[in-house]
């Protein structure tokens, strides 16, 4: 081979000096992301992120029931240039994409929320906020263009939940969340075993990996402290998780039937739900359901949502919106979602990690990922647009389990 040949073989390029764009040009998928966020993050914090409910069996179910399904491709069937546009209460979104509800976000990077708004918007792609977020709604409501969603924990004190609803209102919050399945709060052993606590006790092993990430603390130091701006007040004490000491653990129907009559946006109704308890949520006027089983961080050993997908889809009808969350790490995962009855998929911790590496531009660069892939999963099954991935998603994926 002659010189020549060789130096453009080896495309040598100029060294990178930006140590973010440096990140984001290693990260070709999100799995890459993780590793970056893994090696960016104090331990404790990206255990925070990382971890799940007990044993995490559910933690690992829900990538594993994507991993189980099969694509069954369309030979010769013309297609030139996928179009996974799709249409959300009036949005058109340009894939059926959007951002989870994550608290204590600004744990990951110092702008938190603010950060993962901008990067929604310009994707064109909802972003649910937490109850629990650490940015207010009225500072995420001056994002221009963004698709704001919000996610609700229903409070003990109904008359903080009434003016919650008020708040997210008036910040210009078309679509509400409710959350069911955190009335108490999961046991999750990684933050208790690092000591993740309010106030925190840091264990030793903790408190020296912390100062092996200078640049981490460094951020946090010239930001604000942070806050719950959200919630009526501060929780004084125990697990990060005892700030739900402040969500009502006896949630029934007559709260959902309550909510639906003072909210006059879309409702949907979030976690774990069965085919007879999202007709019943229907029936009492929520526009849709979001199957999550909070990423694995509540129950352990519940069932995926992926495997609640077409009981769900089956008991409402063609009708209301179906959201799925849990488990989704992948382009190929949000065609599976889209063709087995899901309307919109949504990710969490796949953006965190791109919020963690590189801020905003690391969760536009997550979104792309994802992007990139619905397209060339689209294009390597041979369908032309969402509605036909819908249409014959019995025959384009399969569960090999039952194969």
């Amino acid at each position: 081979m002659k010189p020549t040949e060789i130096r453009a073989l080896l495309q040598l390029k100029s060294f990178e000096f930006n140590r973010q764009t440096r990140r984001r040009g290693k990260s070709h998928s999100i799995e890459d992301l993780r590793r970056l966020a893994k090696h960016s993050l104090p331990k404790v914090v990206f255990d925070y992120v990382e971890g799940g409910a007990d044993a995490e069996v559910t933690l690992a179910d829900n990538v594993a029931g994507f991993h189980a399904r099969r694509l069954f491709p369309v030979s010769l069937s013309d297609v030139e240039q996928p179009d996974a546009r799709v249409s959300v209460f009036g949005h058109e979104l340009p894939l059926p994409l959007g951002l989870s509800p994550t608290g204590y976000t600004r744990l990951m990077h110092s702008t938190g929320e603010i950060a993962v708004g901008r990067a929604a918007a310009a994707a064109g792609i909802p972003y649910v906020m937490s109850t629990v977020a650490s940015t207010s709604v009225a500072d995420l409501g001056q994002i221009s263009n963004l698709n704001l969603w919000a996610q609700l924990y229903v409070l003990k004190d109904r008359d903080q939940t009434w003016a919650f609803l008020n708040r997210i209102a008036g910040a210009g919050v078309t679509v509400l969340e409710i959350s069911v399945d955190t009335t108490v709060a999961g046991f999750r052993s990684r933050d208790v075993r690092n000591g993740l606590t309010i106030p925190p006790a840091l264990s030793p092993k903790a408190i020296v990996d912390i100062g092996a990430h200078p640049s981490y603390w460094l951020q946090f130091l010239r930001a604000p402290a942070m806050t719950f701006p959200n919630m009526p007040q501060q929780s004084e004490g125990g697990s990060i998780g005892s700030i739900s000491d402040f969500f009502e653990s006896k949630l029934g129907w007559d709260d959902v039937a309550a909510i639906r009559e003072r909210w006059n946006g879309k409702l949907l109704i979030k976690g774990p739900v069965n085919g007879p308890d999202a007709k019943r949520a229907i029936d009492l006027g929520a526009d849709g359901i979001h199957l999550s089983n909070h990423g694995g961080r509540q129950l352990d050993r519940c069932a995926t949502t992926l495997d609640l997908l077409p009981e769900v889809r089956a008991a409402v009808g063609d009708g209301p919106l179906v959201v799925i969350d849990s488990g989704i790490r992948h382009g190929s995962d949000i065609v599976t979602a889209y063709a087995l009855g899901a309307d919109l998929a949504m990710v969490g911790r796949a953006y965190l990690y791109g919020l963690a590496v590189a801020g905003e531009a690391g969760v536009s660069h997550a979104i792309g990922i994802l992007s990139e892939q619905v397209q060339r999963t689209m294009h390597l099954l041979g369908v032309h647009t969402m509605a036909e991935v819908r249409a014959n998603g019995a025959s384009l994926v399969r569960d090999s389990r039952g194969l």
